[in-house]
């Protein structure tokens, strides 16, 4: 059992982020979750605790540069050091084909995926450093290979993004023993597919059938890769990605 380690987790007041918060919890990580939703962190943090986890919730948006690094900074320097960044937060942030695109769009998906992976690891790096088996792990998507589907071309740029500059800090921090990885999830069960799973289940269901192990992930099988990237069973891992979609990336 980890004992007194600290764990920040962007994003984590819902979905697969709060799946990590709760199984890290579970590892004995004191969970510091983010979001922008205060009802939703404070909702977390209890339901957190009513499950013996001790977690704090502190609320700014990853993709303001400023806000990010005032409150990492607070957030190590309350605890004395970081073990483990997970940076969650994410999103398609919408469609649009590039014709049509406007220069806010572009920006704003860019920097929900990619800037908000920079300021959160720039800014937490100082207490990794102080940390025990520190790490930082990243989320990618198949999108970051295959460009993504129509109107996500964006979303797909900015997840390569994601999976380059993962193996950028893996190489920038490794002397320090700092290991940096990423997680790719397939198609998860979370609210970010509610609207279709009850508008259009039939369509929901059907994406099994491109799946090699023919079901939808759990935000659960998420959390238990995380949590392996971040103990020392993964002690000689850094600079990878690894895909947790069933056997989704071969496009069957």
């Amino acid at each position: 059992m980890v004992k007194d380690k600290v764990a920040v987790i962007t994003g984590a007041t819902g979905g697969i982020g709060f799946a990590v918060a709760k199984r890290l919890g579970k590892d004995g990580y004191i969970v510091v979750l983010n979001g922008i939703e205060d009802d939703k962190g404070a909702e977390s943090v209890k339901k957190l605790g009513a499950e013996g986890i001790t977690a704090e919730y502190f609320g700014f948006d990853v993709t303001c540069d400023q806000c990010v690094t005032d409150n990492i900074t607070k957030i190590g320097e309350k605890y004395g050091k970081i073990d483990l960044l997970v940076n969650n937060a994410g999103g398609l942030g919408g469609r649009s084909r590039f014709e049509e695109m406007t220069t806010e769009f572009y920006r704003f998906v860019m920097a929900l995926n990619l800037d908000s992976v920079f300021f959160a690891s720039r800014a937490a790096i100082p207490f990794l450093k102080k940390g025990e088996n520190a790490s930082i792990i990243n989320y990618t998507s198949n999108a970051g290979w295959n460009a993504g589907g129509p109107g996500a071309g964006i979303y797909g740029t900015s997840k390569a993004g994601v999976h380059a500059i993962t193996r950028a800090l893996a190489k920038d921090l490794a002397e320090y023993g700092i290991r940096v990885n990423a997680v790719s999830p397939g198609t998860i069960d979370t609210p970010f597919h509610a609207q279709i799973k009850e508008t259009k289940p039939e369509v929901f269901a059907s994406w099994k059938n491109n799946i090699l192990l023919g079901r939808i992930g759990e935000p659960e099988e998420v959390a238990s890769v995380v949590s392996f990237l971040g103990s020392k069973d993964a002690s000689f891992i850094t600079a990878e990605t690894i895909q947790i979609g069933g056997g989704q990336a071969l496009g069957i």
